[in-house]
């Protein structure tokens, strides 16, 4: 479902990506997870070309990019095209402040792809259900909490219908009492088996819902394999280093 091919990223003489390389099959979850400056949420903008990567090729689904030749001069179309199989979620929400929070899940369906009005209120109403919060479809989202905020932002990626959803950080701004109602959602995201990269601090959280752990460092894929021996057994000296300061909440 997601492939990664010799990814390079540079900011001016900042080399961000140095070579990367994974790839996640259909309905895998995989945890970015590594010291703040290593690469990860660059990853992942450069897989929804929010950041257009230097040298390497990215596929999504049956979408690919290549950039073999150097940074591409990419089309309206083309990108638009390629981002309807992700959806994304940031660490800040980014909800609309002048919407309410059913126009915020229904805004992307209907100005983006076109359909119909009565039809997505009713999906987006699904999905606000799912993630708890259909009671609040009438809200202003400087009524809701974090916690709402973030899981509005989740129902709003979803309602483009993506294959794929990247989520970087997506607990970080909230406070800790907020942030199980989150990863409940991604957990149950996880369970109906959505194809999803995370961007994420929560080491027990990677180690129980993800696949795959991918520890970067510098720019570099340094170790990555299964949730589970990565988080609980890692090789690599840097990848033990980062997560002894973790082993508390690890239990």
């Amino acid at each position: 479902m997601i492939e990664v091919v010799g990814l390079r990223k540079s900011f001016g003489n900042l080399d961000v990506l140095k070579d990367i390389n994974i790839a996640a099959r259909k309905g895998e979850v995989v945890g970015l997870i590594g010291p703040s400056g290593s690469g990860k949420s660059t990853l992942l903008r450069s897989l929804n070309l929010l950041s257009v990567p230097d040298a390497g090729a990215v596929r999504i689904g049956n979408q690919t990019m290549d950039f073999s030749g150097g940074r591409l001069r990419i089309r309206d179309r083309d990108l638009a095209a390629f981002r309807a199989n992700t959806g994304m979620v940031f660490q800040n929400f980014n909800l609309f402040p002048h919407m309410n929070v059913l126009d915020n899940v229904m805004t992307g369906p209907v100005r983006v792809l076109k359909r119909p009005a009565a039809e997505v209120r009713e999906e987006a109403l699904a999905l606000l259900d799912r993630v708890g919060l259909r009671d609040r479809a009438d809200a202003n989202p400087e009524n809701l909490s974090g916690g709402q905020k973030q899981r509005v932002a989740i129902a709003r990626a979803l309602a483009m219908r993506p294959e794929v959803m990247l989520f970087d950080e997506a607990t970080s701004a909230l406070d800790p009492a907020l942030v199980g109602e989150v990863l409940a959602v991604i957990r149950d995201l996880a369970a109906q088996g959505m194809t999803m990269i995370l961007v994420t601090h929560e080491m027990a959280f990677a180690r129980d819902v993800a696949d795959t752990v991918i520890f970067m460092q510098d720019g570099y894929v340094v170790e990555q394999g299964s949730a589970q021996q990565v988080i609980t057994d890692p090789q690599d000296r840097a990848t033990q280093q980062f997560l002894a300061h973790f082993r508390g909440g690890l239990a």
